[in-house]
């Protein structure tokens, strides 16, 4: 009976490790997907920009809209402890996100205020495309520079 009594105290201690570990995967599935969401908006206004796509007001102006949208996201709170790309090979997270959450949240933030007015400023034409995309961009290229695994 005592190994029996053992299996399960075991199993019931094992169940908050498998759950955190289940809860690590999941974080870093979720932003994989909001990241994968902002380059698919960021990639139509791309094309658009470049030629590759011919210019769609509306399109452009939903692309942007959706990282609008995207960015009143709390895409921060994804990155939990445990989920760095030191602590899982599928994660692309510095360490550095933990050792100064402040910054890495403000680059969130920066990113939030790059795409304000993105919706409006799109419109009028594939000329209106450089501006937004150089600031959106900036904002991206800033926090991947500190916060990303390099490629």
């Amino acid at each position: 009976m005592i190994p029996v009594k053992a299996i399960a105290l075991a199993a019931a201690l094992a169940l908050p490790t498998l759950a955190a570990a289940q809860d690590a995967k999941d974080a870093v599935e979720a932003r994989h997907g909001f990241m994968k969401m902002l380059g698919i908006n960021m990639g139509q206004l791309a094309g658009m920009a470049k030629g590759e796509i011919a210019y769609d007001e509306a399109a452009a102006t939903l692309a942007a809209a959706n990282i609008v949208a995207l960015t009143q996201y709390d895409a921060p709170a994804l990155f939990v402890e445990g989920t760095s790309s030191e602590d899982m090979p599928e994660s692309e997270a510095l360490p550095a996100i933990w050792e100064n959450p402040d910054d890495f949240r403000a680059s969130f933030v920066a990113l939030r205020e790059a795409a304000a007015g993105s919706p409006d400023a799109v419109k009028g034409g594939q000329g209106n495309l450089g501006p937004v995309l150089q600031k959106l961009g900036g904002a991206c290229k800033n926090c991947h520079d500190d916060y990303r695994k390099d490629d």
